[in-house]
C-alpha cells in the first residue's frame, strides 16, 4: 500500500502581457519591469530645463516633471499639461519617448510643460488615474517656485495621448461649469488638446476592426489595457471608457473650453475620436478635429521630429494662440 503526497500546483504563468514591462500572472501576482519599453536617445540640447516634484502627499505619491526654456528670469509662458498614454496600465513621465516630446513641446510652444504620473492598473483600476490628474490640476495652485517665477496661471491648456486623452476629457467635464472653474482660481484653463484619445466601447467601430495585427496599438492589446484597467464588474460602456455611451454624461449639456481633437488614419482608435468631435460639434461646441494622413498611434511620442510632428506642433501652437484669452 503506498500513499501520496500533497498535490503540487504548477508554477503561476504569464496571462496577460502589456508591452513586456506589465505582467499579470495566472496567481493574480503583478510584475513591472523598471525598464522602458522605448529604448530611444534622450534629445536634450540644454536649452529646457526641468525638474520632478511631488504633488501629492505620502511616501509614494506620483510626482510630476515641470519643464520651462532657459530665458530671461521674470518670462511668464503660458503652462501646457501632457499626460502620457499607456493605456492607463504602462507608461511615466520618465520614459524616455515621453520626456523628448515635452522637451520638444517646451522648445516648440514656448511653453512651462507640466507631465505628471498617475497611479496605474492592475494595481489601481479607474478612476485612480483620472483623481490624481485632477490633483495635478489643482497643484498648480503650490505655490511651487518655478510656477510662481514662470508660469502664467491665466493661460493653461491641458492636452494628454491615448490615455492622457481620455484623462483630458474628463478634466475638460471636471471643471466645466462656472463653479468648478471658480474654484480653481487664479488657474484658468484655456483649452483641450485630444491627442488620440484612449476611448473604448462594447460595440467595435471599423476601425477597431480593420486594424492589423501588427499595429502599434492592435486589438488585442487595446482589449487588454481595457480588460486591466476598467472598475471591477464595470463594461466598455462605462463613463470612464466610452463618453458618447448610455450611461455616459450628456455631453450635449455639458460645458466645455476650445478643444482640439487629433487622430490618425491608421489608428485602431481613429473612428472612435472623429464621432467624439463629430458630435460635439453637432452639438455647437468648440471643437476643431485634426486628422494626419497615414499616421498610426502615438507617431509623435515615437518619432517626435518626423515631419508628421513638426506639423503636429505647429497645430497645437496655432490652437494656442487662437484660445489663449487675450484680445
Amino acid at each position: 500500500m503506498t500513499s501520496s503526497g500533497p498535490l503540487s500546483l504548477p508554477p503561476p504563468h504569464v496571462v496577460d502581457d502589456c508591452r513586456g514591462v506589465l505582467q499579470v500572472l495566472s496567481d493574480g501576482t503583478v510584475l513591472r519591469s523598471a525598464n522602458t519599453s522605448f529604448l530611444v536617445p534622450v534629445a536634450d540640447d540644454g536649452s529646457i530645463e526641468w525638474k520632478d516634484v511631488p504633488f501629492s502627499p505620502g511616501p509614494d505619491a506620483p510626482c510630476l516633471r515641470l519643464y520651462r526654456p532657459r530665458r530671461a528670469p521674470g518670462t511668464r509662458f503660458p503652462v501646457f499639461f501632457y499626460f502620457h498614454g499607456g493605456g492607463f496600465c504602462i507608461g511615466s513621465r520618465t520614459w524616455p519617448n515621453f520626456h523628448n516630446y515635452c522637451l520638444r513641446l517646451a522648445s516648440d510652444l514656448g511653453a512651462f510643460i507640466v507631465s505628471p504620473d498617475y497611479r496605474l492598473a492592475p494595481e489601481h483600476r479607474l478612476p485612480a488615474a483620472i483623481d490624481d490628474s485632477v490633483a495635478a490640476i489643482e497643484w498648480l495652485r503650490s505655490g511651487d517656485p518655478w510656477l510662481a517665477e514662470s508660469a502664467d496661471l491665466d493661460r493653461v491648456f491641458v492636452s494628454g495621448d491615448s490615455a492622457g486623452g481620455n484623462i483630458a476629457h474628463h478634466i475638460a467635464l471636471r471643471f466645466g461649469s462656472p463653479a468648478s472653474r471658480a474654484a480653481l482660481a487664479p488657474v484658468r484653463l484655456r483649452g483641450f488638446v485630444l491627442l488620440m484619445p484612449f476611448f473604448g466601447g462594447s460595440r467595435r467601430t471599423r476601425s477597431e476592426a480593420e486594424c492589423p495585427d501588427d499595429a502599434f496599438l492592435n486589438r488585442g492589446l487595446n482589449d487588454r489595457y481595457w480588460r486591466l484597467s476598467i472598475p471591477a464588474g464595470a463594461t466598455l460602456d462605462h463613463p470612464l471608457v466610452n463618453p458618447l455611451g448610455p450611461e455616459s454624461l450628456d455631453l450635449e449639456a455639458a460645458e466645455l473650453e476650445p478643444m482640439l481633437v487629433v487622430v490618425g488614419e491608421r489608428d485602431l482608435l481613429r473612428d472612435r475620436a472623429a464621432e467624439y468631435a463629430a458630435r460635439l460639434k453637432g452639438w455647437k461646441k468648440p471643437v476643431e478635429l485634426a486628422e494626419f494622413a497615414g499616421q498610426q498611434h502615438g507617431f509623435f511620442t515615437i518619432d517626435p521630429r518626423s515631419e508628421a510632428s513638426d506639423e503636429l506642433m505647429r497645430r497645437i501652437k496655432r490652437f494656442m494662440e487662437e484660445n489663449e484669452g487675450y484680445a
